[in-house]
């Protein structure tokens, strides 16, 4: 028993001695690499804010062999149809040796706030690809009053100024992003208030001219828009009334009177044409 009890404390004493010896080993700070990384930061874009514009500066479009033209509207430019054939007729009779790109961004059923979502994205329309309108390059952005698709759902002068306000922004965000590339406004047929509608829809006198005046207010809105910050205006609509203010049939479809007619299609195809040519916005 006294020699278990003599070598323990040897052992012990000698534990003690080698604690005592050990040098203490600094703990080794992290170095910067081995520290985690600090989420990066994202930086969010901010939205580009297009103030409205007071007098547009029409752009000179510059001469060249080939021009691209884009059609935003609705049903009514939809009808001169994906090639523009009328169109293209008479554009060979005033430029025979330049080249045109046509493209018809009119959707049916659509009003003046769906443009907005045409500039800037991409769009399949009845089958159709339609890429971005401001991803483009263009000469000539010709903006139709969408008048026979008025914002009926609020009153109309509450209508109207949300008419103004969406041409506001698509004014300045075309002239903002495309400032070489010219803005036109187009103001379609005026609706007829005895027929507007005949033969799709079943409506009684009064309503029929209810409807018809409705959509003169969005296409006289257009035009009135057009003259008061100097953007430049194909006014088919007074073309298309007669002196007494009543509208001229025979460019509307009979199956409906709302859309042109062969003779309509051909009418605003002339004064397209003529518009360009006569203003010297295209030269040869």
């Amino acid at each position: 028993m006294k020699k278990w009890v003599l070598a323990s404390l040897f052992a012990f004493g000698v534990l003690t001695l080698i604690l005592l010896f050990i040098p203490i080993i600094p703990k080794k700070p992290s170095s910067p690499s081995s520290a985690p990384a600090p989420s990066p930061t994202i930086a969010v874009p901010t939205p580009k804010i297009y103030q409205p514009i007071d007098q547009y500066l029409p752009p000179v479009v510059p001469t060249s062999s080939s021009y691209t033209l884009i059609f935003v509207g609705d049903s009514m430019t939809e009808s001169l149809g994906e090639n523009f054939d009328k169109l293209r007729i008479n554009l060979k009779k005033y430029y025979p040796d330049k080249i045109f790109g046509l493209f018809n961004y009119g959707f049916g059923s659509t009003n003046v706030l769906s443009v907005e979502d045409r500039l800037n994205h991409d769009i399949v329309y009845l089958g159709r690809n339609m890429p971005a309108i401001l991803g483009r390059s263009f000469d000539i952005i010709f903006i139709e009053s969408f008048g026979n698709n008025p914002l009926s759902e609020f009153a109309l002068d509450v209508g109207l100024q949300k008419q103004t306000a969406a041409l506001d922004h698509l004014v300045a965000e075309i002239a903002g992003t495309h400032p070489n590339s010219l803005i036109v406004f187009i103001a379609t047929i005026a609706p007829s208030q005895a027929f507007y509608g005949k033969g799709v829809v079943t409506l009684s006198p009064l309503v029929r001219n209810q409807w018809a005046n409705e959509r003169r207010a969005y296409i006289e809105n257009h035009i009135n828009y057009a003259k008061r910050h100097n953007i430049p205006l194909i006014n088919v609509y007074e073309k298309t009334l007669d002196k007494n203010g009543l509208t001229i049939t025979k460019y509307l479809d009979q199956g409906n009177y709302i859309h042109p007619s062969a003779e309509g299609v051909s009418l605003i195809s002339q004064m397209i044409a003529d518009f360009l040519y006569e203003n010297l916005i295209l030269k040869n």
